[in-house]
């Protein structure tokens, strides 16, 4: 791999961030520290996460989703480590495949470690690429009861499962979640073995809040979709409103540092995320660089 030209693109999704990396056959391999370097905003290329772009068929983790679903997101973090779902990156993931001419405007599916995700890729009225849709499955609501701590505040976290664990504290500031660099601490420690995404969420308006985000694995972040998911169905919660009661969709904006998502849930349970997707650049690893990076 080392004396290849590696392609690779740069996507975001309200400025979260990916390094898009095509490989439809699964021929490459991305050891977790060749994934931090690419995501170094110095040394590498920069970016929240990557993207490895690999045919179902082709993976070991996805051929059982290949009738499903043509392409898997092979997602990982930016320090390398392997995560199960990145919404935010499914929607960037399925822009690539459109700018790539592999798929058009309109539904298809994306296979992820946390199953198919079903995906519509917008026009808008001029027949430009419009916003992306992604039915991202349903919320579960564990009952441990969790608490997450900064500077000497304390809050009570709601425990959202969005196929990756959440911990979404609202807060009167979202100052109070100070620089977010690391991850806040929470207890109790064995209710998330395996780490916890951490959101702050502060009220902006009738079903409409602000969030800042701790991710798992990469830090503050400037949007998380997974966590956008999270944060609309536990403000809905705590604001009396479950659609599976009701029968009636319920819908909340969520400001993120990068911009804006829409986030809906429907009466059996479904979330969908609506927002943006953008490819900004593509290129080829310098060989020299990818010797140095996997010696």
């Amino acid at each position: 791999m080392s004396n290849e030209r590696i392609a690779f693109l740069k996507g975001h999704g309200t400025e979260n961030d990916f390094v898009i990396v095509p490989d439809p056959d699964g021929r490459l391999e991305l050891p977790a520290d060749l994934v931090a370097r690419l995501c170094d905003r110095r040394a590498g290329i920069g970016g929240d996460g990557v993207l490895h772009v690999v045919r179902s068929a082709a993976h070991p983790e996805a051929r059982a989703m290949a009738d499903e679903a043509e392409w898997f997101m092979d997602y990982r973090n930016g320090d390398g480590s392997i995560a199960e779902m990145c919404g935010n990156g499914v929607r960037v993931f399925a822009r690539y495949l459109q700018h790539a001419g592999l798929v058009e405007a309109g539904d298809l599916a994306v296979a992820t470690r946390a199953g198919v995700r079903r995906v519509h890729l917008a026009k808008d009225a001029a027949g430009a690429t419009g916003d992306v849709t992604v039915v991202m499955g349903r919320a579960e609501l564990p009952e441990e009861q969790v608490t997450v701590t900064v500077g000497g505040r304390s809050w009570p976290a709601r425990n959202v499962n969005m196929g990756n664990p959440h911990a979404v504290a609202f807060v009167e500031d979202l100052g109070h979640a100070g620089d977010l660099y690391s991850a806040p601490p929470f207890s109790p420690a064995d209710v998330y073995p395996d780490g916890v995404n951490v959101e702050f969420v502060a009220d902006r308006g009738p079903r409409h809040v602000a969030m800042r985000v701790h991710e798992r694995g990469s830090g503050e972040t400037r949007s998380c979709g997974t966590g956008a998911c999270a944060v609309a169905v536990a403000t809905a919660r705590r604001d009396g409103a479950d659609p599976s009661v009701t029968g009636s969709p319920v819908t909340y904006t969520v400001d993120v540092l990068g911009g804006t998502l829409v986030i809906t849930e429907l009466p059996d349970g479904t979330v969908e995320m609506t927002g943006p997707a953008e490819i900004v650049a593509e290129g080829t690893l310098d060989p020299s660089w990818l010797r140095a990076a996997t010696a």
